[in-house]
């Protein structure tokens, strides 16, 4: 089992910078990729970006050249970093961990509200 716990959400103004944490504990030495996604009222949950555990990254194109993704492997904290955020920043994000093995397992944690508003 994997437990997820999300903070660093709250609210900023257009243009501003916010870091989410995510601290994981549990059976973690078999994740396959971390992951932070976001889901906006009346829209689908989204994927944000990932990192593997090597330190691969993948962003989606609305926030590539914005966000940044790391893990701290020694204490078990996956960090995104986001600057400039817009209106459309704004959403729950959710930390994901996958392991692949007989099929594919997801964990999340509760998620953490980003609101970039003046």
């Amino acid at each position: 089992q994997v437990l997820l716990v999300e903070s660093g959400g709250g609210l900023v103004q257009p243009g501003g910078s916010l870091r989410l944490s995510c601290a994981a504990s549990g059976s973690i030495s078999s994740i396959a990729v971390w992951g932070w996604y976001r889901q906006a009222p009346g829209k689908h949950r989204e994927l944000v970006c990932t990192i593997t555990p090597g330190g691969l990254t993948n962003f989606a194109p609305s926030v590539k050249g914005r966000f940044t993704v790391s893990r701290d492997n020694a204490s078990n904290v996956v960090f995104l970093q986001m600057a400039s955020l817009k209106p459309e920043d704004t959403a729950v994000y959710y930390c994901n961990a996958r392991k692949f093995g007989f099929g594919i397992s997801d964990y999340w944690g509760q998620g953490t509200q980003v609101t970039v508003s003046s």
